[in-house]
């Protein structure tokens, strides 16, 4: 596990939730206009539950010769904003690798609290499985992927199997997750971001991935960036540290010079010279996610 240079802050996530929002809203300009990777979108805004923002896109290689490993993936914004619709260029770039892609929408702070969420992205889970073999993909080699709120609820799903048994999502079929800049271990709450999503809750313990570590969990990979001021890297060191304590597998990666957004917009064309986190996101899946793994 790689060693963290920075100190963690007691913060938590999100000082400034107006300031997320606008950062956010980069990003989904940017999808628009970014250069594609070779991908098949094959699901476009199908529904996994009644509201509207319970819907997923799908994007396929463009040529397997057997069915495709599958990667979920949850979109950030302080729980409170994003929409999927501006993460298209993270389904094509991981389609482009080799992934079966779903890109999940989920209800969003103030319609709902916690743990709605983690119930949605369980839903958008089952569904994946359900029809992953139709799509080309393997439902029995699952990975969950998600920036800032996003990666908390990547790890979170991963680790707290009550959402997953829920939705009747067999757990051991997730053999990895992967954050990136994501909140682990934020109590007490302190910003408006997480007291507005998760002060509610009867269990504040619980709602701390860092509390959920298990040996039995799936392998995880940890990318956060040294310049995060919105969710200190310390957060992906401190989940890794519990991670290995309770016997499972944690990576952590800290690039020194990126900022909180950077993580994620690494993902594109454009950007991929600034840091290799698509090559080292796609390499661990490739590592957790083949057929003689676990």
């Amino acid at each position: 596990m790689t060693a963290e240079t920075r100190p963690d802050s007691p913060k938590g996530f999100g000082a400034e939730v107006a300031a997320a929002a606008q950062a956010f809203s980069r990003v989904g300009a940017f999808n628009a206009v970014t250069p594609r990777d070779p991908a098949k979108r094959v699901v476009h805004g199908e529904a996994y539950g009644p509201d509207r923002m319970q819907a997923v896109d799908v994007f396929a290689p463009v040529a397997a010769a057997e069915p495709a490993p599958v990667a979920v993936f949850f979109h950030g914004g302080g729980w409170q904003t994003g929409r999927r619709q501006e993460y298209g260029f993270v389904g094509r770039a991981l389609a482009s690798r080799g992934f079966l892609t779903v890109v999940a929408g989920y209800r969003l702070v103030p319609q709902i609290r916690y743990p709605a969420f983690l119930e949605d992205a369980a839903g958008a889970a089952r569904w994946a499985v359900d029809h992953a073999a139709a799509l080309g993909g393997d439902p029995a080699r699952l990975a969950f992927i998600g920036h800032s709120a996003g990666g908390y609820i990547a790890v979170q799903l991963g680790y707290d199997t009550r959402y997953l048994h829920g939705a009747g999502v067999e757990p051991a079929h997730v053999r990895a997750v992967v954050g990136l800049s994501g909140p682990y271990s934020f109590l007490p709450l302190r910003t408006p971001a997480t007291l507005a999503t998760f002060s509610a809750a009867e269990d504040l313990d619980g709602t701390q991935p860092v509390n959920h570590a298990r040996a039995d969990g799936p392998a995880a990979l940890l990318v956060h960036g040294g310049r995060d001021t919105a969710v200190t890297a310390g957060q992906s060191v401190r989940m890794g540290r519990a991670i290995e304590a309770a016997g499972g597998h944690a990576e952590v990666r800290i690039h020194q010079t990126l900022t909180h957004t950077d993580t994620i917009l690494a993902f594109s064309r454009p950007f991929r010279r600034k840091a290799p986190i698509l090559d080292e996101v796609a390499g661990f899946l490739d590592t957790h996610l083949s057929r003689g793994a676990r």
